[in-house]
């Protein structure tokens, strides 16, 4: 079983397009959750609970001009779902392949973790004999049921090698952590740290919909229609 969580952890950009979830940061605020919109490969939108807009993507069409495509090396790589990574027997990611990663966020870095979180995986299995090169030593798994989703569930503990995307905002805090990750999504949907001060810090994510249709407009703080052609509009000869 460790093999297929730390294998799930690495299948998230190819096992999903577009995510509609509830995500909070434990311990809360009592705010309620925040919920959340996002299409794949950038675009985010995000609401209070009580659907006040908090933020929503911007130029999820943007160019690059000449200059910045040859000067930089990653305007060629191509987004993960358009490159093939190697599968397990059960169809999960083994070993990734050099793409355009990275998941948008907001306020820190542990949303795009948790939503892609091969930081406790790594890109590729580490060499039988040298175990300890996994970035986290990992506990028993089990398959737990998270929100009505089927999730596998273990406690970790970060080893030397563990680069959490976001210093700031690590997956798996020192000491044990307890993660769950989401089966049919490979997201990180819960992480708590269990020993000293960090304890009780993590997330708590409810996945809504899956590969649901997104129209542009969703992630615009405005609407791009700038009128609406089935309204009549008058026009006075001469004017």
């Amino acid at each position: 079983m460790s093999s297929t969580f730390r294998n799930l952890c690495r299948s998230s950009p190819w096992k999903w397009t577009s995510l509609r979830f509830e995500y909070r940061d434990l311990p809360g605020d009592g705010s309620g959750p925040v919920k959340a919109w996002l299409r794949r490969p950038g675009a985010l939108r995000l609401e209070s609970a009580d659907g006040v807009l908090l933020h929503s993507t911007t130029g999820i069409n943007d160019s690059r001009d000449s200059f910045y495509v040859r000067s930089s090396r990653s305007s060629w790589l191509l987004p993960a779902h358009l490159v093939t990574p190697v599968y397990d027997g059960a169809g999960l990611v083994r070993r990734r392949p050099e793409a355009a990663y990275g998941e948008p966020s907001f306020g820190n870095g542990r949303l795009a973790a948790a939503l892609d979180p091969v930081e406790l995986a790594g890109n590729a299995p580490v060499p039988i004999e040298f175990p300890e090169s996994n970035p986290v030593t990992l506990g028993p798994v089990r398959e737990v049921d998270h929100e009505g989703r089927p999730a596998l569930e273990c406690v970790v503990v970060p080893g030397p090698n563990y680069t959490p995307a976001d210093a700031g905002s690590p997956l798996c805090l020192p000491g044990r952590t307890r993660l769950r990750i989401d089966s049919g999504t490979g997201v990180c949907v819960a992480s708590e740290a269990l020993d000293g001060g960090p304890a009780g810090t993590g997330h708590w994510i409810r996945i809504l919909g899956v590969d649901e249709y997104m129209l542009d407009d969703l992630f615009l703080a405005e609407s791009m229609n700038l009128s609406d052609v089935r309204q009549h509009i008058s026009w006075e000869p001469g004017a």
